[in-house]
């Protein structure tokens, strides 16, 4: 039928026309120096026609290609025609350009489509007009009021010309079953990806869970858009597409979504509103008495403000309003001028303002009849250190919005999307000590574990500053040429970069490789003072650091790390068995009385990767008594007097364990003599082996003086409240063993092994910590062979817990506490534990985290 001839020449005919009209208005505009909203709207409007016809004379032009490629009666499907339709001459609207009229543009729209099906299928012979298809391609945003007058629909008008139309085409055979919106991003968010990183799409919204999140800010659909398919009956549901990612499934907003049936899931996501003040009226005379509600919010509608939340305590005592930031000061005024009276009278103490504030508002069908959805989510932001100012929620429990000041709006938004596991907690990790070996294995650790720590815990730890520990102003073992390192691109927020071990060897100046060249960089002349001010952001709710060290230097700044708010994990055991004073200052910082101090998380300090410091708390906290704490607590002085009496039937022992284990010993375990012999030997050998391993302090005499053990046991006594005045390392140490490297100190205790084992005992180094006595003392004691201190393999400790209800038999704690990486590993640990007591685990992934575990009874 020749239909794609000369629609390039027509179609540039037509645009040449409407700029000549456009011309002429815009002259009529500039010579009369006057401007109505309807010449805006004519205006405004063509954009969209030439747009739509553009569209329809290329799908036309494709069709007519496809039409003489099929021959005469199109293929075996029939024919298809595109046709421009002007939306003006259907969408009528009242006078004002705000309501639709239903009744008009239906009548409208028949009469066009008709017109131009019928045009299209009379170029066809009869026999053919049947398989002619006509497809209207039909302009968004503009409209016609009754009386024939160009209009708008205003902002997102498009959508809302397509929802129309929806609705529209509900009658007939070929009613309309779904609406398609193409836009810019793959679908409903849960929440805004410019403030939360990895948020996700929602498959399917509700209705009005669309709704609440377009109100409060969510820019993917208008709140108006869904109004007329609500309308439908049947209704019909809304597919938000991805015109860059076409063939991902979007989002389906329908009558209902399906939050509700999951109950982790049971908020849809999350919202904001920015730029907004508070206004709060506060007084005696707000109690009881009629009309004043009525006064005030007479004296705001007066000034054309919308008021966006409300909240009101039952006591009657003070009014809280949300307003646009812009209209806050006019509101004040005028309310101090409605109210002057009962101001000057008393009756009203104060008209207050707060601002800039943000509301966040969590939305979700699944919300209503949900136990504990209010509290999980003013947990999170308690936990987040987050200030609430105003809470509003309606019956419908569909929506609880809550007003923070705008420069919390950010870490609120992530700390509840990550609450209800809609996307990852982000932590800020920093780590002290990556010089030493345990902060390189720690960060080699939280690179290898981030993935799976992400899928089973839906935490996301990103180390973003490294600092080497060592003396200030000198070079330190292992420091390199910078001492602290952070990300290089740490100012950007939404970053998802880690700081990596090669990273940060690269960065630092070690000479690793890989990792990337711009992924770290060095902070010329940085020191621990400003090392805090690089972790620290307003936008995450969570930081933590790690210290690595036995550096006391380092120790010294944990009580001001915890002022601000960072957790500490700390292997440095310095902190607790210091000076009283920084004791004090560290238990001052963590027990301040607020969510705003940071946790202090010693357990690795204590007794390596045992868990000595929480058994402690547990048994404290669920009612028992203490009376006494013994143990092996030295892994240099377990693996030395081990080896110079070790007990009977060692490798008998072995043996059996290998054979029980399925699967098998296949190397040495840390710690364990290196020739592979069973045998004692001399106590200077032991030392020796213990040095090689890397069991010993850089100065063994710290370990052979008991200045290690009693550290620890000081870590101990802090937690029983034994760490007062006149108690310290040096009167432990003071009453205490101590043994000395000498000519003579073989001979000595292979006299004293020899004494030992003639009453079937052997020597072992054993802290006590006596409740009773008020005593703390290591002494070189002879234990029965058979007993648990005798048995426990070298470089392992064994602390028992003598308390009122384990009097007779006491709890024992016993395994390895050595080597870097079960150090790192229990460091790691020690963050896991806090974060599952802040955010859980959610029940989804319980069973990733059981996967490739097993259980042996015996």
């Amino acid at each position: 039928a020749g239909y794609g001839e000369g629609r390039a020449t027509s179609l540039l005919a037509g645009v040449a026309r409407d700029l000549s009209d456009v011309r002429d208005v815009l002259r009529t505009v500039g010579i009369m120096m006057w401007k109505s909203e309807r010449v805006s709207a004519l205006v405004a409007g063509y954009g969209e026609l030439w747009n739509a016809a553009a569209l329809a004379a290329v799908l036309g032009a494709v069709a007519a290609r496809q039409e003489r490629a099929d021959g005469p009666g199109g293929g075996a499907e029939g024919t298809d025609r595109y046709v421009f339709v002007d939306a003006r001459r259907v969408v009528t609207t009242d006078e004002e350009g705000e309501a639709i009229d239903w009744e008009a543009s239906v009548e409208k729209w028949e009469a066009v489509y008709a017109s131009e099906a019928d045009a299209c299928r009379a170029e066809y012979p009869v026999e053919e007009r049947w398989g002619v298809r006509v497809h209207a391609v039909v302009t968004g945003y503009v409209a016609s009021t009754a009386s024939g007058v160009p209009t708008t629909l205003g902002r997102d008008g498009s959508d809302y010309t397509a929802a129309i139309f929806g609705r529209l085409l509900q009658s007939g055979a070929d009613a309309c079953s779904t609406v398609n919106i193409w836009t810019d991003v793959d679908g409903v968010l849960s929440a805004d990806p410019r403030r939360v990183p990895n948020v996700r799409v929602l498959p399917e919204v509700s209705y009005v869970e669309a709704m609440e999140l377009a109100y409060f800010g969510a820019k993917v659909i208008h709140p108006k858009t869904m109004g007329p398919v609500m309308q439908c009956v049947p209704q019909v549901p809304i597919y938000i597409k991805n015109t860059f990612n076409p063939d991902f499934v979007g989002s389906r907003i329908y009558v209902s979504g399906t939050g509700h049936a999951n109950r982790e899931r049971c908020v849809a996501g999350f919202s904001s509103v920015d730029r907004i003040g508070i206004v709060d009226v506060e007084g005696s005379g707000l109690v009881g008495v009629p009309g004043v509600a009525k006064r005030l919010f007479g004296a705001i509608n007066s000034l054309g403000v919308s008021v966006i939340l409300i909240a009101q305590a039952s006591s009657e005592h003070s009014i809280t309003m949300a307003l646009p930031m812009a209209a806050i000061e006019i509101v004040r005024a005028a309310l101090e001028e409605t109210f002057a009276r009962e101001l000057r009278l008393g009756y009203i103490s104060s008209i207050r303002v707060v601002g800039p504030c943000s509301i966040i508002a969590a939305v979700g069908d699944g919300m209503s009849q949900t136990t504990g959805v209010a509290g999980r989510f003013f947990s999170a932001l308690g936990d987040a250190s987050i200030n609430v100012l105003a809470v509003a929620q309606g019956s419908s429990e569909r929506n609880i919005s809550a007003v923070v000041l705008a420069d919390d709006a950010t870490r609120a938004l992530r700390a509840v999307h990550a609450a209800f596991h809609l996307s990852h907690t982000y932590v800020r990790v920093g780590v002290v000590g990556g010089n030493t070996e345990v902060g390189m294995a720690l960060l080699r650790l939280l690179e290898g574990q981030r993935d799976k720590l992400r899928t089973a815990f839906d935490i996301d730890l990103q180390v973003c500053a490294v600092y080497a520990s060592g003396p200030e102003g000198g070079d330190g073992e292992g420091i390199g040429k910078n001492r602290l390192v952070v990300l290089t691109n740490t100012d950007n927020e939404g970053s998802d970069d880690s700081i990596t071990a090669a990273a940060y060897e690269r960065a630092e100046g070690g000479g690793g490789g890989g990792g990337g060249p711009d992924l770290a960089r060095a902070v010329p002349g940085g020191g621990l003072a400003e090392f805090s001010s690089h972790l620290v952001s307003n936008a995450c709710a969570h930081t933590i650091i790690f210290d690595c060290t036995a550096d006391g230097t380092v120790a010294e700044f944990h009580a001001e790390w915890l002022v601000a708010g960072i957790h500490v994990v700390t292997a440095n055991n310095r902190g607790l068995s210091g000076p009283r004073a920084l004791r004090e200052a560290i238990s001052k910082a963590e027990n301040r009385g607020d969510k705003s101090s940071g946790r202090y998380l010693p357990e690795v300090a204590a007794a390596g990767g045992l868990p000595v410091v929480s058994t402690l708390r547990s048994l404290l906290s669920s009612g028992d008594r203490i009376k006494q704490i013994d143990g092996i607590m030295s892994v240099s002085m377990s693996y030395i007097m081990f080896r110079i009496a070790p007990p009977p039937m060692v490798a008998e022992c072995r043996v059996f364990d290998e054979g029980a284990s399925k699967n098998g010993a296949e190397e040495t375990p840390p710690g364990s003599p290196r020739n592979g012999t069973d045998g004692p030997c001399s106590f200077s050998m032991a030392v020796r082996e213990a040095i090689d391993l890397g069991l010993m302090e850089i100065d063994p005499s710290n370990d052979l003086s008991n200045e290690y053990t009693a550290r620890c046991l000081m870590v101990l006594a802090k937690e029983l409240g034994m760490d007062g005045r006149g108690v310290d390392v040096g009167s432990i140490q003071a009453g205490s063993d101590v043994l000395e490297l000498s000519d003579a100190v073989d001979e000595q205790m292979a006299a004293r092994v020899e004494a030992a084992a003639a009453r079937g005992c052997v020597p072992r180094q054993v802290a006590t910590l006596d409740v009773a006595s008020k005593t703390t003392v290591v002494r070189i004691m002879d234990v029965p062979h058979t007993h648990v201190f005798a048995v426990t393999p070298p470089s392992c400790e064994c602390v028992r817990f003598f308390t009122k209800r384990h009097s007779r038999y006491p709890l024992i704690i016993q395994g390895p506490a050595m080597g870097v990486d079960s150090t790192a590993s229990a460091l790691l640990a020690e963050v896991l534990h806090l974060m599952q007591g802040r955010i859980g685990v959610p029940t989804r992934n319980l069973g990733k985290l059981r996967q490739g575990s097993s259980v042996a009874l015996v």
